[in-house]
């Protein structure tokens, strides 16, 4: 199991190109044949491993609503729990990419720890309390 912040998104930071509150980012859900690897940078290079656009899954089509920074000795980056509603399929991994920057730059990549399965119901990735991302 490999979750994980890719390479491209801590220089995106650096570099001022990635906006955290303001760009506009996708939530991907990905086969058992994805395998994290922090030196992908955009997602074309993961784009094989995305679900197909069926049973209420469409590709590159749900957006990462209300995304916020919050500030304390640990910096969180939060947004609303994302839902795919009439649901049939089986994710393993999700992936967060930036669609504001011309590349689409793969910023964070969660796995789900084995198969998620969903049928005729409503599939929820429930981010964690502690927000999608954090820094300290």
């Amino acid at each position: 199991m490999a979750s994980g912040i890719y390479d491209r998104c801590r220089a995106n930071w650096l570099n001022k190109i990635c906006d955290m509150e303001a760009d506009a980012f996708i939530v991907i859900l990905l086969n058992d044949s994805h395998s994290f690897n922090t030196a992908h940078n955009q997602l074309s290079e993961v784009t094989a491993n995305q679900l197909a656009t069926t049973g209420g899954y469409t590709q590159d089509d749900k957006s990462l609503a209300s995304p916020g920074v919050t500030q304390a000795a640990a910096v969180k980056w939060d947004a609303t729990d994302t839902a795919w509603t009439s649901a049939t399929f089986t994710a393993y991994h999700s992936i967060i990419y930036d669609d504001t920057v011309a590349d689409d730059p793969l910023v964070c990549s969660i796995d789900f720890g084995g198969a998620k399965q969903v049928v005729a119901g409503t599939f929820t990735i429930q981010w964690h309390a502690s927000g999608i991302l954090t820094v300290s």
